[in-house]
């Protein structure tokens, strides 16, 4: 993942928005969610789900797919999975993790 991409990346996740809905559609797995259901899910109105779903598509951490009338989004697995791999390539010096890392991999914290 080139640079220009991770920023992009960080860059959409750094909205509080955006991260519910990432989080959400990470959650859903991949067949994804309806626009309505996203909505409805985290509570943001229609009107403004389609901007921010736009800014996470472009980012290439969503993507969309027609499915009869609605539109479903899926979170980009590959994408999120290399921002990770460009983030922690260089980790503990190439040894075993803290204990701390380890832990937080297999248990994330809660966040509200």
């Amino acid at each position: 993942m080139e640079m220009k991409d991770v920023v992009a990346a960080l860059s959409a996740l750094a909205q509080a928005s955006r991260l519910a809905i990432f989080r959400t559609l990470v959650g859903a797995g991949p067949g994804g969610l309806p626009a309505g259901r996203v909505s409805e899910l985290t509570g943001i109105a229609p009107s403004s789900l389609s901007f921010h779903l736009k800014e996470l598509s472009h980012a290439g951490l969503a993507a969309s797919r027609q499915d009869g009338r609605f539109v479903i989004y899926t979170a980009r697995y590959e994408t999120m999975e290399a921002l990770l791999a460009y983030l922690t390539a260089h980790c503990c010096s190439g040894e075993a993790c803290l204990p701390g890392l380890a832990a937080a991999a297999v248990a994330p914290p809660q966040m509200a």
